[in-house]
């Protein structure tokens, strides 16, 4: 019997959603220059608009507050730009605060900008990857120009509580960005309601095509361009315009928008079907992240004495695709900083996977890992203690 494929690695990417396809299918006409005048250039420009006010809705957003971007990636380190130009203009007065727990393209834009002598504070968090508001409250003070805090961990599905630490923010006249990649179509994002400045989203986290996404930047706030070069996007990210996968984006965010509550449920119902089985099938495991703040469908476990690269690639064998923490930081042997900011153990922290559902997943699958998860963490903890 062939094995079963089932695909549990969905905050790392998504696939691209039939109907997203079919729409970008259905534009190869417009192949316009939507800076252009004449009608290809017009039609390109109508299509463009319409996704913009797509993005813009399922953030609660108005449509001139969007930017597209090649990602969340390339958006938070316009926000970081953005700051760090601000204390510039203020002859270096000034401080950035973030979390311990951030992407990478926070995290390591941080390291980069402390080389260059700018301030920069990080937050700490609970043993459930919660901001430690308490923390948040001593380090934040009036010459605090940005506060930038993602909306939900990526690793651990953690969500935080962004209207209050966007209060806090305001308060001290501060800047508010959030990261707000993995939680798009799967919490309520209000940037009107959450008084949110400045928000990064990526199309690949919720069923969009890859090397696309956007800046969303409240009106009024500052904005400076990181290129030179054209008028597109108010001046502030020219270069000609994306068309096939700006459209495709714009699909995407109606889907996730329209389906926000069935998908919340379903990926909720197969993640607790996931936790209660390992919890019942195997033991000696430890669930991280929150259980109460937590996005539906993430689900980070760590099994002590079994190494987490050694349980990825037996499940990979089995057909199962897991993730031992962040993609973008693959290819290294260190325990998640995300875990270890949280106070984990180093040791159980080397033996964490993440498993996150999608739309596309099934009941089908949470049995099919539950059959196989069992009999793997005890053969690699057989050969651990030979």
């Amino acid at each position: 019997m062939d094995s079963k494929f089932v695909y549990l690695d969905n905050n790392a990417t998504t696939q691209v959603a039939p109907e997203v396809w079919q729409i970008m299918s259905e534009s190869q006409q417009l192949f316009g220059n939507a800076s252009s005048m004449h009608g290809f250039g017009r039609a390109s420009a109508m299509a463009i608009s319409k996704a913009r006010g797509q993005v813009a809705s399922i953030i609660d957003a108005k449509r001139e507050e969007i930017y597209f971007t090649s990602g969340a990636t390339e958006s938070n380190n316009i926000v970081f730009n953005i700051a760090t130009n601000i204390i510039d203009k203020n002859n270096g007065k000034g401080r950035i605060l973030t979390s311990t727990i951030e992407h990478p393209s926070i995290i390591e834009s941080v390291k980069y900008l402390k080389t260059k002598g700018y301030k920069i504070d990080l937050i700490d968090v609970d043993s459930t990857n919660r901001l430690d508001i308490d923390d948040f409250k001593r380090k934040i003070d009036n010459d605090v120009v940005l506060v930038s805090v993602m909306s939900a961990n990526n690793e651990t599905g953690t969500v935080q509580p962004i209207e209050e630490i966007s209060k806090i923010a305001h308060e001290y006249g501060a800047l508010f960005h959030t990261d707000a990649t993995q939680s798009i179509g799967k919490i309520d994002i209000s940037m009107e309601k959450m008084k949110i400045d400045y928000l990064s989203l990526s199309a690949h986290k919720f069923y969009g095509p890859k090397g696309i996404g956007a800046l969303a930047a409240k009106k009024g706030v500052p904005l400076n361009n990181l290129f030179h070069g054209g008028h597109q996007e108010q001046g502030f990210r020219p270069g000609t315009y994306n068309n096939f996968s700006i459209i495709g984006l714009g699909k995407a965010s109606e889907l996730a928008e329209k389906d926000l509550l069935k998908e919340r449920d379903l990926l909720w119902k197969m993640r607790e079907a996931l936790r209660i089985g390992i919890l019942e099938k195997i033991d000696d495991v430890v669930v991280n992240g929150n259980q109460k703040y937590c996005l539906p469908g993430t689900l980070n476990v760590s099994f002590p004495r079994a190494e987490g690269e050694s349980i990825l690639l037996y499940l990979d064998m089995e057909g199962i695709a897991v993730s031992t923490g962040s993609a973008c930081a693959t290819g290294s042997l260190e325990p998640s900083y995300v875990l270890l900011a949280g106070g984990l153990d180093i040791e159980i922290a080397h033996g964490s996977i993440r498993f996150s559902f999608g739309r596309f997943n099934t009941m089908e699958d949470v049995d099919y890992v539950l059959e196989k998860l069992p009999p793997i963490i005890s053969r690699i903890r057989e050969m651990s203690t030979r």
